[in-house]
C-alpha cells in the first residue's frame, strides 16, 4: 500500500513540476513579448526626433546622419500624418495589394492606433506630425507565440488527465483481477468438499435424479471457478461446435429460472464450428439471458435464434422486456452502466470484452423499443 501511495505523490509531484515548469517558460515569454514592444516604441520615438531634427537643422552632417537614423527603419510599419490629420507618407506598407490605397491606409491607421500610442512630433513646441505605427513582422509572430504554449500546455493537461486516468483504471484492474483469481481459489476448497459428499450420498443409494441435479451444480461451480481464474489472462480459444455448447447453456438456464420466463430456442441442425472458450462463451450467454430476464422483470417471452452466413454464425436473445433508448445503445456496455438499484453493471462489459477482445467478434444491441423489448446480437467468424 505505502508503495502505491509514493507512487502516486510522485506522479503528483511530475505533473505539478510540469505544469509550473511551462507556467513560467510561459511568463517569460509574455515579458519578453513587452520588452520588445518597448524597445520598438522607443526605436519609433529616436525616429520621431530624427525627424524633428531634420526638418529643424541645416547642417550637413547632422542632415546626413538623422537621414541614416531615418533609413535603418526597415521593418516597423508606419504612417506619418500631418497636423491637419492627412496622411503624408508612410514607410513598409505594401499597397500594391490594396484596392483602394487610400481607405486602406486609413483604416491601417486606426489599426496602428489601437496598437501602440500614436507619437507626435513638435517643431518649436507646435504639432508638426503625427506617427502612427504598427508590430514588426517579427513582433506579430511572437505574439501568437503565448497562444501556442497555452495550447501545449492544454494538451499536457490533457495527457496528463488521462495518463492518470488509465493509471488508475489499471490499478483497479489489477485489484479486480486479484480479487477474481482470489474468489476461484477460495471456492476451490468447498467445492471438492461436494465432489466428495457426492460420492458419499451415491454410496447411501440416494435418488439417481438428486444426485445428477447436484452433479450439474458442482459442475457449474466447477465452471464458475475457471471463469475467473481467467481474468486477467489471455484465455486458450479451441475449435467446439457452438451450437452445442449454447444450447447446453440455455438448457442449463432455463431449468433454473421461473416457469413465468417462456424460454424459446431456434437453432440450425447441423454443427457450425467457432475459435471458442467454453466456459467464457457461456458465460456471455449467461449473461446476457440473465439481463432480459432482469428487463422482463422475471416475466415474459426469451427467444435465443442462432443463424448463420458464408463466414459468420450469429447469435440473438430477444426479451419482452423495458427495452434500451437508442443512446444508450453503446453506453450499456460500459463497466459500472446499470439501470437496477442493485448490481455493479458489469454483466455486459465483460461480454464485450469476452467476445470482441478474447473471440474477435462483435456484440451489440440490434434493436430495442421501449416498452416491447430488446434484441442483443453476438457475431463469431466460423473456422473454414
Amino acid at each position: 500500500m505505502s508503495i502505491r501511495i509514493n507512487r502516486n505523490i510522485t506522479r503528483w509531484l511530475i505533473i505539478i513540476s510540469s505544469f509550473f515548469i511551462i507556467t513560467l517558460i510561459l511568463w517569460n515569454t509574455y515579458m519578453f513579448f513587452q520588452n520588445f514592444k518597448e524597445e520598438e516604441r522607443t526605436k519609433m520615438q529616436n525616429w520621431s526626433f530624427a525627424n524633428e531634427t531634420l526638418i529643424a537643422t541645416t547642417n550637413d552632417d547632422e542632415i546626413k546622419m538623422t537621414s541614416r537614423i531615418l533609413e535603418s527603419n526597415t521593418t516597423t510599419p508606419m504612417i506619418l500624418v500631418n497636423a491637419d490629420d492627412e496622411i503624408t507618407s508612410f514607410r513598409n506598407i505594401d499597397t500594391l495589394r490594396m484596392r483602394v490605397p487610400k481607405l486602406a491606409l486609413e483604416k491601417l491607421k486606426s489599426t496602428f492606433e489601437n496598437e501602440n500610442k500614436p507619437i507626435p512630433v513638435y517643431i518649436e513646441d507646435e504639432l508638426y506630425s503625427t506617427i502612427y505605427y504598427g508590430n514588426s513582422p517579427l513582433l506579430n509572430k511572437l505574439k501568437y507565440y503565448p497562444l501556442a504554449l497555452l495550447l501545449i500546455i492544454f494538451l499536457f493537461a490533457a495527457v496528463a488527465y488521462f495518463f492518470y486516468k488509465s493509471s488508475k483504471t489499471a490499478d483497479q484492474n489489477k485489484l479486480w483481477t486479484g480479487m477474481a483469481k482470489e474468489t476461484a481459489h477460495q471456492i476451490g476448497t468447498p467445492l471438492s468438499s461436494l465432489v466428495g459428499w457426492t460420492e458419499i450420498l451415491r454410496s447411501e443409494n440416494v435418488d439417481p435424479d438428486y444426485l445428477i441435479e447436484i452433479e450439474k451444480d458442482i459442475s457449474r461451480l466447477q465452471t464458475i471457478t475457471d471463469r475467473f481464474s481467467k481474468i486477467g489472462s489471455v484465455p486458450t480459444l479451441k475449435q467446439a461446435d457452438i451450437v452445442h455448447e449454447t444450447i447446453e447453456t440455455f438448457d442449463y438456464l432455463k431449468a433454473r429460472f421461473s416457469k413465468l420466463i417462456e424460454f424459446n430456442l431456434v437453432a440450425p441442425q447441423e454443427e457450425i464450428l467457432v475459435a471458442l472458450n467454453k466456459q467464457l462463451y457461456s458465460w456471455t450467454i449467461e449473461n446476457l439471458v440473465k439481463n432480459a430476464i432482469d428487463a422482463m422483470k422475471g416475466k415474459g417471452t426469451l427467444h435465443l435464434t442462432m443463424t448463420q452466413d458464408d463466414s459468420y454464425v450469429k447469435i440473438k436473445v430477444s426479451d419482452t422486456g423495458k427495452g434500451i433508448p437508442k443512446s444508450h445503445f453503446k453506453t450499456v456496455f460500459r463497466p459500472g452502466y446499470t439501470s437496477k438499484k442493485r448490481g455493479w453493471g458489469l454483466g455486459l462489459s465483460l461480454a464485450k470484452r469476452i467476445i470482441e477482445d478474447y473471440h474477435k467478434g462483435k456484440i451489440k444491441v440490434l434493436s430495442s423499443e421501449l416498452g416491447k423489448g430488446t434484441t442483443m446480437q453476438i457475431s463469431l467468424k466460423k473456422v473454414s
